[in-house]
């Protein structure tokens, strides 16, 4: 017998160490608090889009590190009601990715930036306002909606933390991680990030604007501990350069 496309696989077919490609993950964050049904949002998508309804199994994420199964109880487009089987954490990393940058002046290229690096795995974005910035004002509640999509879209139960705009100096001065790395080349910086970061270890990379950090800035990250590296030969977008910093710590901690 063929299964219809839209027929969701039972409960004992979901797999506990590896997320199903063939499951769609939902988001709701306060699970821990009792709210057991979607969001209008995530309801409409659920009963409206995929027709799923009252006893069709579901896999729910709190963006908090957990993955829920569980079973529709109220398939309401407004409100879907669902009952908790059980959970799991996804497993935990020994080391952390904080990518630090100046937002670029077109919206979109830092909303891509945000998506790509919430797949590739970062765990806080923080937004700079550096002397040389394109922007000085960005909403992060639209980069937020952007993560928990591509959160939801690569599998993974974990939310990346947005920070809002800061200044560059104040930031500086409250970094906590061991790992401080400035991209930022000139003819005393021949290392690259990947010879320099640590495997498990808690990085942040700095990224400025198109018209790159100040003398001053630069300065004022090194009396903070922070060391310059190089991302490669070529001459980097802001936005380009941040997925590159993330992708490389990734690959450290392979």
């Amino acid at each position: 017998m063929r299964l219809k496309s839209n027929t969701l696989p039972s409960l004992r077919n979901f797999t506990r160490n590896t997320p199903d490609i063939s499951v769609n993950l939902f988001y709701q964050p306060e699970i821990a608090q009792g709210i057991h049904h979607l969001d209008e949002e995530e309801s409409r998508h659920c009963v409206k889009v995929l027709r799923r309804k009252a006893g069709d199994a579901l896999r729910i994420t709190d963006g908090k590190g957990y993955f829920y199964e569980a079973l529709i109880t109220k398939a309401d487009a407004r409100q879907c009601e669902f009952s908790i089987q059980s959970s799991r954490r996804e497993n935990q990393k020994a080391y952390s990715i904080h990518i630090a940058v100046s937002p670029t002046k077109n919206a979109d290229r830092i909303e891509w930036f945000v998506e790509k690096a919430t797949e590739f795995g970062v765990d806080t974005i923080t937004l700079l306002d550096c002397e040389n910035a394109e922007r000085t004002y960005l909403k992060t509640e639209r980069l937020r909606k952007i993560a928990v999509s591509a959160m939801k879209q690569s599998l993974k139960a974990t939310l990346p933390v947005i920070n809002d705009m800061i200044e560059f100096k104040t930031f500086v001065g409250q970094a906590r991680e061991t790992g401080r790395y400035m991209a930022y080349v000139d003819f005393e910086n021949p290392t690259h990030l990947l010879a320099t970061a640590k495997k498990n270890e808690s990085a942040l990379v700095l990224i400025g604007p198109e018209g790159d950090f100040s003398k001053g800035e630069v300065e004022t990250a090194m009396n903070a501990g922070f060391v310059k590296v190089s991302l490669g030969k070529s001459r980097l977008r802001t936005e380009t350069a941040a997925i590159a910093a993330c992708h490389i710590l990734n690959l450290v901690n392979v």
